[in-house]
C-alpha cells in the first residue's frame, strides 16, 4: 500500500497524495493557463484594441524579453493573434481572449474594493502614472451605488506630458471613456495631466487643488469624486461596504 507523510485515512487506509495536476479543480486548472503574472495584464490591454509591441511595453512596463515570451505563449494558447499593419505586425485579442474580459474586470474591481485596504499600499507610488492609464481604469473604479441612476458627462482637458482631451460619460451605472471633446458637457475640468492624476487617485484633494489653481472646474455641481473610488482614500471602500451590508440586511428583513 502506498503511503505519504500526510495522507488521509479512508476505507482502504492511507492514500497517496496526488500531484496538483491530477486533481480536478477548475480554479487551479484555469490558473495553469492564465495564472502567469502578465497574461491577463496583456489581454486587458488588447481588449481596448490592437496594439504594437512597443506600445504594449510603454503601457505595461514589461521587459522586452519577458513581453516577447508572454505574447508568444498567448498566441500559442489562442488568446492573441497578430495582424499586419504597414511594415509591422500588431497584436489583437481573439474571441477566446475576449472571453477573459469578465475575469479581468472582476479582478480589477476586487483590488479596488478589497485589495487596496488589505495590502495597505502607498498610493503615491503612482504619481508618475499616465493619465491614459487612469482613464482606462475608470470603469473599474466606478461606484455602483452612486452611479446607478446618474446621467452626467464630464470633459477633462489636460496639459503637459500625457495630456489630451477625454470625455467621461456616466449613464445608468455604466462608464464610457472617449478620447474626444464632449459636446454639451455638464462639467469641464482643466489641469495638468500630473495634477489631474493626483486628484483622480485621491493623492491630491480636489477642493485644495481648486483653491490653489491646480484644477479648474466649470459647469454644474457634479464632481467626479462622487462617482469614482479614489485609491488613496480607503475609507470610501469601508463606507461603501458598510452601506452595502446595511442594505442587504434591510432587504433580508421580514415585514
Amino acid at each position: 500500500m502506498l503511503e505519504s507523510s500526510s495522507g488521509e485515512e479512508g476505507s482502504g487506509g492511507k492514500s497517496e497524495i496526488l500531484r496538483p495536476a491530477q486533481i480536478f479543480d477548475p480554479v487551479a486548472r484555469a490558473l495553469d493557463v492564465i495564472g502567469d503574472r502578465w497574461s491577463l495584464v496583456l489581454v486587458r490591454q488588447l481588449l481596448a484594441g490592437p496594439k504594437g509591441f512597443q506600445e504594449l511595453r510603454v503601457r505595461t512596463g514589461i521587459a522586452p524579453k519577458v513581453l516577447s515570451s508572454r505574447l508568444r505563449q498567448l498566441r500559442a494558447d489562442g488568446f492573441v493573434e497578430t495582424e499586419p499593419q504597414g511594415n509591422r505586425s500588431i497584436y489583437r485579442a481573439t474571441e477566446k481572449g475576449r472571453s477573459l474580459e469578465p475575469i479581468i474586470s472582476s479582478i480589477a474591481r476586487w483590488w479596488v474594493r478589497e485589495g487596496i485596504t488589505a495590502l495597505d499600499f502607498d498610493a503615491t507610488r503612482f504619481t508618475e502614472t499616465s493619465a491614459l492609464s487612469v482613464f482606462e481604469a475608470l470603469p473599474n473604479l466606478l461606484r455602483e451605488e452612486r452611479s446607478r441612476t446618474a446621467r452626467v458627462v464630464f470633459e477633462i482637458r489636460l496639459s503637459g506630458q500625457g495630456g489630451g482631451v477625454w470625455t467621461v460619460e456616466i449613464k445608468d451605472g455604466r462608464c464610457e471613456i472617449r478620447p474626444e471633446f464632449a459636446e454639451g458637457a455638464d462639467v469641464r475640468y482643466t489641469a495638468s495631466a500630473r495634477d489631474w492624476c493626483a486628484v483622480a487617485l485621491g493623492v491630491l484633494d480636489a477642493t485644495e487643488a481648486v483653491k490653489t489653481g491646480r484644477l479648474h472646474k466649470e459647469g454644474g455641481p457634479q464632481a467626479m469624486d462622487e462617482f469614482f473610488y479614489q485609491i488613496a482614500r480607503p475609507e470610501q471602500q469601508a463606507t461603501s461596504r458598510s452601506t452595502s451590508q446595511s442594505t442587504s440586511r434591510r432587504e433580508g428583513e421580514t415585514p
